[in-house]
């Protein structure tokens, strides 16, 4: 059913000035296009709401049933547009995006600090999810966006690619390798070594990378999750295997990295979107400052 809203608004505004021509006025209407748009809405209802003589202009019976539900109708679409345009302007809003444990601890805490400035109204839901979960949250509608690692083209999802970075090994300061320049990974033989395991996809090339290098595919220590492994590597209990963090200084500030070389390994991340479907504002803040924040860093 179509609703001829700008017929109610002539409506509203009639009956609330009591006057067809003060209320042409505030509409930026001539009195014969408001004339109009009142007999429109009559048409529309099959009933006459304003009786009007050469002297005054007053409601019928339905005329005053149906005032105070069309000034609703009218004042609660007023709010609604104001708030979109608030919205708009603004960027406000909630957002709730899905990303890695590693990509929450290492990359995103100052980015999100500079979003909190900018918007300082605006709440961040994070989802920490493995890679394919992630995948899965932003197909599903839970997320907006996501950052997972890039795979194959996924045709109802958009990627973006975000970053690639090499594999590195994050030992404390008095590691026996923490003052090479680079280190080969058959130099790993004899160390203990804490490795990323469960869902994450590093998991799989650096667990082959291992084996080619004749050693364990596995770590002493295996655990869930970047911070668990960077946790590990500060106390001195073992080097890590973790991707570099773009412009180094890992949060964990008594670590150091130094490159795996020999192969190069390199684990590529992508902002991922349903294809076809806009962000809302407060999303497409954060997206935006997302992409922003690759091209900072390839500079």
């Amino acid at each position: 059913m179509h609703l001829p809203m700008d017929d109610i608004q002539a409506f509203v505004k009639v009956a609330e000035l009591g006057s067809f021509s003060r209320a042409a006025e505030q509409l930026a209407l001539t009195q014969t296009g408001l004339t109009r748009r009142i007999q429109r809405l009559e048409a529309y209802v099959g009933l006459t709401l304003l009786d009007r003589t050469t002297r005054r202009t007053s409601l019928t019976a339905v005329g005053r049933e149906f005032f105070p539900v069309a000034q609703r109708l009218v004042a609660d679409l007023t709010e609604g547009l104001q708030r979109l345009r608030t919205t708009a302007r603004l960027s406000a809003g909630d957002v709730t995006i899905a990303t890695m444990p590693s990509v929450a601890y290492q990359r995103l805490p100052q980015l999100l600090a500079d979003y909190a400035r900018r918007f300082p109204a605006n709440r961040v839901m994070l989802l920490e999810r493995s890679g394919t979960q992630v995948t899965e949250a932003v197909r599903r509608g839970e997320a907006e966006f996501g950052i997972h690692i890039a795979g194959d083209p996924l045709p109802d999802l958009a990627e973006e690619l975000l970053s690639t970075d090499p594999m590195v090994l994050v030992c404390h300061p008095d590691h026996p390798l923490a003052r090479a320049l680079q280190v080969e990974w058959e130099q790993l033989a004899g160390h203990d070594l804490a490795t990323l395991g469960g869902g994450s996809g590093n998991r799989a090339p650096v667990e082959r990378q291992l084996r080619q290098a004749g050693l364990p595919g596995r770590g002493r220590y295996v655990v869930e999750s970047t911070p668990s492994a960077m946790a590990l590597a500060a106390a001195g209990l073992a080097a890590a295997i973790l991707p570099a963090l773009p412009g180094g200084s890992p949060l964990l500030p008594r670590l150091v990295e130094v490159p795996l070389v020999a192969p190069v390994i390199r684990r590529s991340l992508s902002l991922v979107r349903r294809r076809g479907e806009s962000l809302a504002p407060a999303a497409e803040a954060l997206y935006a400052m997302l992409r922003a924040s690759k091209a900072t860093a390839r500079a």
